[in-house]
């Protein structure tokens, strides 16, 4: 039987490290002024790590509008169950990404 107090402390908590994250990340992603003082390489660096980290922080946008939709789901019946073949998703798997929407047979399908 799935443990639906423990699961929606865990998607709390990781929603909260998830807009944590967030907030570290915008200062990574402001634009690089034309005005300083680096180098050609210098500044082509500064773009791709500018890059890399609106890609990380696309996915964790991602990432906390799944979670949000799972808390707001968690009290449902279907909950924890798999979208592709209709089992109970494993806790375990629950707990890590408490997200999932397909068991882990179903999910490595892909």
């Amino acid at each position: 039987m799935l443990d639906k107090i423990a699961l929606k402390a865990k998607i709390i908590s990781t929603i909260a490290q998830a807009e944590k994250d967030m907030e570290g990340m915008k200062e990574a992603t402001k634009p690089i002024s034309p005005e300083n003082s680096i180098g050609r390489i210098s500044r082509m660096d500064a773009i791709n790590n500018k890059g890399v980290a609106e890609a990380a922080m696309r996915a964790t946008k991602r990432k906390l509008d799944t979670l949000r939709k799972a808390l707001l789901k968690i009290e449902d019946a279907n909950f924890g169950k798999c979208s592709s073949c209709g089992r109970f998703i494993q806790e375990a798997r629950l707990m890590y990404m408490p997200q999932s929407t397909e068991c882990i047979h179903c999910a490595g399908r892909r």
